[in-house]
């Protein structure tokens, strides 16, 4: 089965990243499809960006909203994207998928004063990664 397949309707992925001792990090986020890759919209200096910043590679798994997976765990690899147009995009496909809620808690965090930035998961071809 095509790694992307499994993340078809589907609300929400865990996302495991790794603190520099190997030890992972899971967090149930949202995230849109774009073609072949995933995209994520998060706070920029929250701690998975952190994380992601010093090792992008990590582990992935459709899930619940609390982060029980509901699929097979899949690695992957991060790239961080903070272009204007890389953010408009990902606000656009997080509208599409999840309507007035994604919108409002967006104006919500700009009224904080919080920035935001986009998370380009794509699909790791070697299962070689953490376990």
């Amino acid at each position: 089965m095509n790694h992307i397949e499994q993340f078809k309707d589907k609300q929400y992925m865990n996302l495991e990243t790794f603190r520099k001792n190997g030890e992972g990090v899971k967090t149930p986020v949202w995230f849109a499809q774009d073609g072949e890759t995933l995209r994520v919209w998060t706070s920029t200096g929250s701690g998975k960006v952190k994380r992601i910043r010093r090792d992008g590679n990590v582990r992935i798994v459709p899930s619940t909203a609390s982060g029980d997976p509901t699929g097979e765990w899949t690695n992957a690899n991060v790239a961080i994207l903070d272009s204007a147009d890389d953010l408009n995009l990902t606000q656009d496909l997080f509208r599409k998928k999840y309507g007035w809620v994604f919108s409002m808690l967006a104006w919500m965090g700009k009224m904080r004063g919080s920035t935001y930035i986009t998370l380009k998961v794509q699909f790791n071809s070697s299962s070689s990664h953490r376990n």
